[in-house]
């Protein structure tokens, strides 16, 4: 299905958040998740379904001074 992913267009397997984040190499990063503009917690990204057309932003945290 075609999502955005970070304001790209994607092209994704998985019908879940969760499966996304393994699709791209980042199911073990400590990322933030939303879709459509709404927070997914961790806890809740196997839970979460995408459909065609999701907005998905993932956001690693950075450090810095």
């Amino acid at each position: 299905m075609n999502i955005t992913l970070n304001g790209e267009p994607h092209e994704v397997t998985g019908p879940t958040l969760a499966d996304l984040l393994v699709e791209t190499g980042q199911s073990g990063a400590k990322v933030a998740t939303a879709v459509n503009e709404v927070f997914v917690p961790a806890t809740q990204r196997a839970g979460t379904p995408l459909a065609p057309g999701d907005r998905v932003e993932v956001v690693a945290p950075r450090q810095g001074g």
